[in-house]
């Protein structure tokens, strides 16, 4: 992790999402060739104001708190923080403090804080001609990946779902506020004749007769006060269904950003399995090879383990395939397994396996590696294994 001279603010805390659209990356491009200079672009959003801590960082994809930045670079204040022109932004980073690995990375907005206001999709350092890299995982893993997809596209499309109708009772709500509107400009009008009648006419009126439209000018003043209250009304509740909207928005584009690094990380893991498949036809083949210089032929191998009454090998049940040495005659085994040698130390060695075979397929045996990032655990430690590869899922 790079560092400069004075560390920003960070946070212990774990990842927030919901103030990650106040600050939006602008151009960030999949790939950047390793060896250049970057340029950061972004933009504020209209309420948020800029800090003198605030910082971009470069983390890597699945950080979980703002303490896990690779390198970072202090962000410049704008001179007028009001004028609309000067919230677009940029910040450069120098090509020796980039990372030098081809994982995914991503820009962070952070204020002084330690929280993040702003994140941007996922990128890579590498040259764009390059192959993609394969990373791991197994079958199991990927279904579990698929299912997880499965389950936020639909959430996504009940979010959608519910947006939409929210439009839709927004528009009534607008229709009908055009209503009660277009009745208050008619009650206004009326209102104003009336009045103009009652000045024209109030000196040849009759006193019962001018009680009587006082009292009628009492009433329409009263039904306009009751329907500028339902303007009022109607008004707050557009203002409500419009932020729940925003929300909404909101969070269906956190989905959808989730929604896409996890067909990423998908795809690195269906890769991986394919890798090893051709390492595990590779190891078969190099099985195969060597039985074959023992004189063994493998597909003439016992498939099961033999019983007491077949010989020697019955003596040992630990071989699930039985002693591959089994059906070699007495007289003949000296002098086939005395030609043997081991590939590493160039040692002969005759009835049992070299050391050097064993400790490795002892050390295969006794660890467990994770497929992301190469982190090895014991094998009587498989839950704390299983639970750290499926925290690189999150």
């Amino acid at each position: 992790m790079e560092k400069t001279i004075e560390d920003p603010p960070t946070s212990a805390v774990l990842l927030d999402r919901c103030h990650f659209s106040q600050v939006i990356f602008n151009s960030v491009e999949k790939f950047y060739v390793p060896g250049g200079d970057i340029t950061c672009y972004y933009t504020f959003a209209e309420h948020f104001i800029p800090r003198r801590k605030d910082w971009i960082g470069i983390f890597r994809v699945g950080w979980k708190t703002t303490r896990e930045y690779y390198t970072f670079m202090w962000v410049a204040l704008p001179s007028d923080i009001n004028n609309k022109s000067a919230k677009q932004q940029e910040v450069q980073f120098k090509a020796y403090y980039l990372p030098k690995d081809d994982e995914y990375y991503q820009f962070c907005y952070v204020d002084q804080d330690g929280v993040v206001r702003g994140a941007s999709i996922p990128f890579q350092f590498r040259p764009e001609s390059e192959e993609d890299i394969l990373v791991v995982t197994t079958k199991g893993k990927v279904e579990e990946i698929e299912q997880h997809n499965e389950e936020l596209c639909k959430e996504n499309q009940e979010l959608k779902d519910s947006c939409a109708s929210l439009q839709k009772q927004n528009s009534s709500m607008q229709a009908e506020l055009q209503r009660k509107q277009e009745e208050l400009e008619t009650l206004q009008s009326i209102n104003k004749k009336l009045e103009q009648k009652v000045k024209e006419q109030k000196t040849c009126w009759e006193t019962e007769l001018l009680h009587n439209i006082k009292i009628c000018f009492f009433v329409q003043r009263e039904q306009q006060k009751k329907l500028q209250q339902i303007v009022e009304d109607m008004k707050q509740k557009e203002t409500t269904a419009a932020k729940k909207q925003q929300e909404l928005m909101d969070e269906n584009f956190d989905l959808s950003r989730r929604l896409s690094e996890n067909k990423i990380i998908c795809d690195v893991l269906q890769r991986e399995k394919e890798r090893m498949e051709r390492e595990n036809d590779l190891l078969k083949k190099e099985n195969s090879r060597l039985l074959s210089y023992m004189g063994l032929d493998f597909d003439s191998l016992p498939c099961q383990v033999p019983t007491s009454d077949q010989g020697g090998a019955g003596q040992n049940p630990g071989l699930v395939y039985g002693n591959p040495y089994s059906g070699i005659q007495e007289s003949s085994a000296p002098s086939l397994l005395s030609i043997k040698k081991c590939f590493t130390c160039k040692s002969d060695f005759a009835d049992e396996i070299c050391d050097h075979t064993l400790e490795q397929q002892q050390m295969q045996t006794l660890c467990l590696n994770c497929p992301i990032c190469d982190k090895t655990f014991p094998a009587r430690e498989k839950q704390i294994f299983e639970d750290h590869v499926f925290c690189h899922s999150l």
